[in-house]
């Protein structure tokens, strides 16, 4: 076979990579001839063209030369007018002939014959086939008016004399200067913005129409006044102003035909120009035009990078950014693809925000508009996700890449970036800060669950506030309620800090509970200098260094407080404690002293670590004058601290052996051996020795495994946390995980059943009718609704079917507007609700960012809208702290060493207490905990309204005798209906018609009669809620289930509950109040000479995972 690579010759040189990198050696040996096709480029034509036409930086020079030709030709012009000496007589010889010099005549043709010369080349250039095109041009004919009489009088020396219109070359420097900045653009790469051409042009046609009249005036009047070039300049601008003095006029009949003229050509011509310049001033202002970069340089400036703008989320972000004092001199440059709202629009041109808010129409992934935005320059880039699409991955990616592009062109701007699946989180771990939100949604879902109204703590802490919402009420909940939730997280440096300066070298809650005790601060956590971890409490081993910064919550932070002494304050009569009378100076400027709690300190028993209430004083205590409390040591003593052995739940002393046997066969601690997505922290939690297989997750139906099919039947010893959601997405890891911890005892892990419909039927097969609490997540498909608001509709409507169904059960749900809390649990006609939407538009109007806190759902932690939690991300620019603070306090983060967030329910044995500090001390003395607040429920007396009272039957006897009657019939029911009316019309005609027919029916024996009669009355006697409950036992019934867990009259209604965060220590505790605490890490106290302790953790765990959960 012949051999076919041999025949093929090899590429020549120039195609050849060894030849690119060895250069034209081997060619010089080879005998080929090389052919070169350059495609009519190498036509003395096209050569011509590419250097005057095609080539951008010689065509550039070119149109630069051309523009310098005709502005010398008009100041020629001028120099011969300067210079012409005014001839006397009224001839018209005087128009077509001048006065010139050889000199300035030699100068004229020169410039003639160079502008002639490049017109016909350019013409001949761009010849494309007819040549009158190129002839009839208007520049083509303004060169040859001033150029050929030149070129004549060559040749025709009598003509020398002869008047050219060389004025008129304006018009053709002003098409060589348009001309010149296209190449210009063209050369350097970059488009200008089409304002600045325009205002170019404009200015330009001005000027070009007052040369041509002032020169055109000056030279017809020759005949008449003899004006001059300045006396023409001023009755030029007298006429195009319009103002028309007449002291200059012109008199000859031609230059008054001329004024005509230029008058018409102005009306015509100028109009055209402002009404395109007005048209990209209109587009510009849509655009938002650029932040220059002398402002970025000399101001600092905040970018924000939106898909969407709305109202609520700017007002959400400007109100939060702006209140702090140090950021009153940013700017914020908005990048928004879409047109600027009608309403952000209106917002934007009040003063206050239309000196600091830039809005930019443009795309975070195109460079250009980054470099509008100054991104490079910007103090830091806002990144937030559309959580109103249909598809929310898809808004995430969208995020990714806007993030990604911001990284890529500015690579030192600080990003904060809003992301909302866990599972695209990973995409972005180089943002300085991120926030998901179904991370932070299911953890607070989570929480409610096990620390009631988590959720409204973590809102409360996270916005900024002055802590005066509410002060004007009448009510004293709604008074402590808004002064508390003033306060917020600030962090100081121990030695710089008056609050903790003098407890260095002492224990972390012995510091925590002085500096309360004595300046009404909470102190919550320590972060070492040479360490980036956050420790919440870390208990009273802890020593403070003078270099720890410490984080505590406060009304305000340190640097903007004065203080007073006790004796001052007695001197000038002001409160000694803040929460309970008005203070004298700003809430924001003062902190005052909160005095001194006089507590006997002795030794008492201290209590068990996860146990539910505090140790009473002993026996022998009853003797003294009042009940004491062990202080709080200033360095911990090992002996008197009860370490919390939670890796073999020895606290759980009150089971059973055979109850105890069998729970550890069934659980071990370890950590999660999957993970739902990249990112998710590691959570030491309970877990199963062993997988349960698929089939026996599904609780409606029975398997090989089991029989069961309905949560009664397994018999749970705890009650059920049912979470009704539309998918089983990643995000329900982090609901999971923190009921599931390591530091919750394992009689109090409730069963967690997902359902992903609810029909009534399925509610009641999953054990709603003795269900701890029910969350209802946000339905996702509903979030893209066309109206922005209805995004919650189908979520408020089946919260309140289940509000109607089961009164009594515990129900926590999550929106998406905040504004759509007041349509939970909705009452029409309920009189303390409507008094509450007063108090909400009050505080609205006053510029409280919190005005929806008084809402009883949402005080009570029964919603929360995750947008509430954007303040988070914004509040990471000045205080960097907070996303970590807060994802210790959700349990999303667990730090060695770092305490955690649980409560403590005040019952009758712990009443003995009596006041918050003293409260303080004990957990203190005790266990180590640190409280951070009280959630509180109060029984209200709510005023009964129309639509809660029901109508016995008899009252419709007779409706003109019905007051009458009145006395003598039943008295009234509440009913727990909370949208029945007073006369329902299809009830009050079913009646109507039921008594027609049994007064024209037959007659019936008088003992069926009577039986008949009792049974009417018997449902006509019903409630609405009546009904309802009598709806839900007949399903019950049908389906197999027992009604005897129903309880059908209970109602949270009679109840109202709020937070108060941080209260003043002589605080007075009531019963039921439940206590915030954040608990020391009970590894941190675990000896590392236990290894029996070790065995205990699940066999999935190596070694060195154990290690690293030991301080």
């Amino acid at each position: 076979m012949v051999d076919l690579e041999s025949e093929v010759p090899p590429l020549p040189p120039r195609y050849r990579f060894r030849d690119l990198l060895l250069g034209d050696q081997g060619w010089q040996n080879d005998d080929r001839v090389q052919v070169e096709f350059y495609m009519n480029e190498n036509t003395f034509k096209e050569r011509l063209k590419l250097f005057f036409i095609k080539n951008q930086r010689s065509s550039l020079r070119i149109r630069l030369f051309n523009f310098s030709l005709k502005l010398l030709s008009c100041l020629l012009y001028i120099i011969r007018v300067l210079l012409e000496n005014p001839s006397q007589g009224n001839e018209w010889s005087h128009i077509f002939w001048v006065n010139r010099s050889l000199p300035l005549w030699g100068l004229q043709v020169s410039v003639a014959l160079i502008s002639l010369f490049e017109t016909i080349l350019l013409g001949y250039l761009s010849y494309k086939g007819n040549i009158w095109e190129q002839i009839l041009r208007i520049p083509f004919i303004l060169e040859i008016i001033n150029a050929v009489p030149f070129i004549i009088s060559i040749f025709w020396p009598s003509l020398r004399n002869l008047f050219v219109p060389v004025f008129l070359n304006c018009w053709l420097a002003k098409h060589a200067l348009e001309n010149m900045i296209n190449d210009l653009h063209r050369a350097i790469q970059r488009t200008q913005s089409a304002m600045f051409n325009q205002v170019l042009i404009l200015i330009s046609t001005l000027l070009c129409l007052i040369f041509t009249c002032i020169c055109g005036i000056q030279h017809l009047e020759r005949i008449g006044k003899k004006l001059n070039l300045f006396d023409s300049l001023y009755f030029c601008i007298v006429t195009f102003s319009t103002v028309g003095f007449g002291d200059v006029t012109p008199e000859t009949w031609s230059s008054k035909l001329f004024v005509v003229a230029m008058i018409c050509v102005a009306l015509v011509v100028l109009p055209i120009q402002f009404e395109q310049l007005a048209y990209l001033w209109m587009e510009r202002q849509k655009s938002g035009g650029n932040y220059s970069r002398h402002r970025a340089q000399t101001e600092k400036h905040v970018v924000l990078c939106v898909s969407s703008l709305k109202i609520d989320l700017l007002m959400d972000f400007l109100n939060e950014f702006y209140a702090h004092p140090r950021l009153q001199d940013y700017y914020v440059v908005i990048l928004c693809p879409t047109e600027m709202d009608v309403q952000v629009r209106r917002v934007l041109q009040i003063p206050m925000w239309s000196q600091r808010v830039i809005y930019l129409q443009g795309s975070a992934l195109k460079d250009q508009d980054l470099l509008r935005a100054k991104m490079d320059d910007a103090e830091a880039c806002f990144i937030l996700s559309s959580r109103c699409e249909v598809d929310r991955t898809s808004s995430d990616h969208q995020t990714i890449l806007r993030a990604w592009a911001v990284k890529d062109f500015a690579p030192n701007c600080p990003l904060y970036v809003q992301i909302l699946k866990p599972e695209n989180k990973f995409h972005i771990k180089f943002a300085d800060h991120v926030v998901c939100e179904e991370e932070f949604k299911y953890a607070m879902l989570a929480l409610n669950c096990i620390c009631p109204a988590t959720s409204t703590l973590i809102t409360l802490l996270v916005h900024t506030s002055r802590g005066q919402e509410g002060q004007q009420s009448p009510e004293q909940w709604q008074k402590i309620y808004g002064r508390c939730s003033g306060n917020e997280v600030y962090h100081i440096v121990l030695e710089e800090s008056t609050f903790f300066a003098e407890y260095e070298g002492k224990s972390f809650t012995y510091a925590s509970f002085h500096a309360h005790k004595k300046f009404g601060v909470c102190l919550i956590g320590v972060r070492r200098e040479d360490n980036k971890n956050i420790l919440l409490n870390p208990g009273p081993r802890y020593i403070m260094n003078a270099t720890d910064i410490c984080f505590y919550i406060n009304i305000t932070k340190e640097e903007n407080s004065a203080f007073k002494n006790q004796d001052q304050q007695k001197k000038s009569n002001v409160p000694r404690s803040f929460y309970h009378g008005p203070s004298r100076l700003p809430v924001h400027s003062i902190i005052a002293s909160m005095g001194t709690v006089a507590i006997d300190l002795q030794d008492t028993s201290c209590r068990s670590t996860s146990g539910p209430t505090l140790s009473l004083p002993t026996e022998g205590s009853k003797e003294i004058r009042r009940p004491s409390i062990a202080p709080v040591l200033e360095v911990a003593d090992t002996s008197s601290i009860q370490t919390c052995d939670l890796l073999s739940d020895q606290s759980e002393d009150e089971t059973t052996a055979d109850e105890e046997t069998s729970s550890n066969l069934e659980y071990a601690k370890g950590y999660p051996p999957y993970s739902p997505y990249i990112g998710s922290s590691p959570t030491f939690c309970h877990l199963l020795h062993e997988k349960v297989p698929f089939c026996c997750l599904r609780l409606d139906k029975s398997c090989q495994h089991n029989y069961y099919e309905d949560a009664k039947a397994y018999g749970f010893k705890n009650k059920l946390i049912i979470v009704a959601a539309e998918t089983a997405g990643n995000g329900l890891y982090n609901f999971i995980v923190p009921l599931r911890a390591y530091y919750r005892p394992k009689k109090e892990l409730n069963p967690i059943v997902l359902l992903l419909d609810n029909p009534l039927d399925d509610l009641l097969r999953c054990g709603v009718t003795f269900a701890a609490n029910m969350v209802v997540v946000d339905k996702e498909s509903t979030m893209s609704a066309e109206e922005d608001y209805m995004a919650d509709a189908k979520t408020i409507v089946n919260v309140q079917t289940l509000f109607r169904l089961f009164s009594s059960l515990s129900i926590i749900t999550e929106l998406t507007h905040p504004a759509n809390m007041r349509f939970m649990q909705f009452r029409a006609k309920d009189c303390y609700s409507l008094a509450l939407s007063k108090l909400e538009k009050k505080e609205r109007e006053k510029g409280s960012n919190l005005a929806f806190m008084f809402r009883l759902p949402f005080a009570a932690g029964r919603v929360f809208s995750i947008s509430m939690l954007d303040t988070l991300l914004y509040q990471s620019f000045v205080k960097d702290y907070m996303i970590s603070i807060t994802r210790l306090l959700l349990g999303l983060d667990t730090t060695p060493g770092s305490g955690f967030l649980c409560s403590m329910k005040i019952t009758e044995e712990d009443l003995w207490i009596r006041t918050y500090a003293r409260l303080y001390q004990k957990l203190c003395s005790s266990t180590g905990d640190v409280p951070i607040g009280i959630y509180r429920t109060e029984s209200q007396k709510l005023t009964t309204s129309e639509s809660q009272i029901s109508i016995s039957v008899e009252e419709w006897e007779d409706t003109k005798d019905s007051k009458d009657q009145s006395h003598h019939r039943s008295n009234h029911r509440n009913s727990t209906s909370s949208d029945q009316s007073d006369h329902p019309l299809l009830r009050r005609k079913s009646m109507q018609w039921a008594r027609r027919l049994s007064r024209k029916g037959p007659k019936h024996s008088g003992k069926t009669a009577e039986k008949i009669t009792q049974q009417r009355l018997n449902l006509y006697r019903r409630s609405e809620r009546q009904e309802l409950a009598e709806l839900v036992k007949n399903r019950m019934k049908h389906l197999g289930l027992s009604t005897v867990g129903y309880d059908e009259m209970n109602d949270h209604q009679s109840t109202l509950s709020y937070i108060l965060i941080n209260p003043s220590p002589d605080t007075r505790l009531e019963l039921n109040d439940v206590v915030y605490l954040i608990r020391p890490d009970p590894l941190a106290y675990l000896p590392n000479s236990e290894p029996s302790r070790k065995n205990s953790i699940c066999n999935a765990m190596g070694q060195d995972s154990r290690e690293e959960t030991q301080l």
